[in-house]
């Protein structure tokens, strides 16, 4: 595939729509810090730029992928011939309506929920700390703390590859344990509309600093990782699970089962994509020997 000509149709798009890097690291991109290159990194600033690099992507069957903060997905190693894109610009944004926040898919879960503050607007206070994207959360139903995005997303908007937009109103989001009406679908989240409640903002800033401190305490903030490597199996949690194995510490190269944590893998300095599913296997291997229990992944494997 001549990426170089692909390339310069890309640099067609002006550069207040797109901002295009070739042979990007994406272990710069990820919260795990691992991941190859990929050909083509596309920063996609707003709905006409998106709507112009899938046209041209498609026409040039260039396959690609939709990366959000990174922060719940380990990368291949390998180099990724293809593009990745990542929403920005544009997308970063937030607004109020009465109660509800509208936020681009591309913002930060921490500033949403910073927002929702500071207009003294609650329900976002589970979400304060999650490391990922808007668009990232809605896709996942992302969760912690006894709240899930379920619980105040009320709509969002998307497009699918051939840059039609659409949307997803109330029960049409899908919403389930780790997963929306997105979930393995080739639409592209753009938007989250978010229906909250009048609060306290002393109060509001309280929950939110408890959380982020139980958060500091609990988990290996101090070491790259991508969170929660396990979904939670029915009626035990993973990492006592992992503890009760005799894995807490155990490692994989330089990636380590958390001896703070032991639901978290972390990066000790170097560790790569193989080094990762190893420990993963290995993992699931011993749980299930011992207790019979099959250890379900909730990182995402990319591509």
């Amino acid at each position: 595939m001549n990426y170089e000509a692909i390339a310069a149709l890309l640099r067609e798009i002006p550069e207040e729509q797109l901002r295009i890097s070739e042979n990007e690291a994406m272990s710069r991109h990820t919260s795990f810090r691992i991941g190859g290159p990929a050909r083509l990194y596309l920063e996609v600033m707003n709905e006409k730029g998106l709507m112009e690099v899938l046209r041209i992507l498609q026409s040039q069957s260039v396959k690609f992928l939709v990366l959000g903060f990174g922060s719940n997905v380990l990368f291949s190693d390998q180099n990724y011939d293809g593009a990745v894109l990542k929403l920005s610009g544009d997308f970063k944004l937030i607004r109020r309506e009465g109660n509800c926040l509208i936020a681009g898919a591309g913002a930060s879960l921490r500033s949403l929920c910073e927002t929702a503050r500071d207009e003294g607007l609650t329900g976002l206070e589970f979400a304060f700390g999650i490391p990922g994207s808007v668009g990232g959360a809605v896709y996942m139903n992302a969760g912690a703390y006894g709240g899930e995005i379920r619980d105040v997303a009320v709509s969002a908007r998307h497009m699918d590859y051939s840059g039609i937009s659409g949307s997803f109103l109330g029960e049409e989001l899908s919403f389930g344990y780790r997963k929306s009406a997105y979930s393995g679908k080739k639409l592209i989240v753009t938007e989250a509309k978010f229906l909250l409640e009048k609060g306290d903002h002393g109060e509001i800033s309280r929950r939110m600093e408890d959380i982020l401190e139980r958060r500091r305490s609990k988990q290996p903030l101090e070491f790259p990782s991508a969170g929660s490597v396990f979904k939670r199996p029915t009626g035990y949690y993973a990492g006592a699970l992992i503890e009760a194995a005799g894995l807490k510490g155990a490692s994989v190269g330089a990636a380590q089962v958390s001896e703070k944590h032991a639901g978290f893998i972390i990066n000790r300095g170097g560790a790569s994509c193989a080094d990762v599913c190893a420990l993963i296997e290995k993992i699931q291997k011993a749980v299930f020997e011992k207790d019979g229990v099959f250890l379900e992944p909730e990182i995402r494997r990319m591509p």
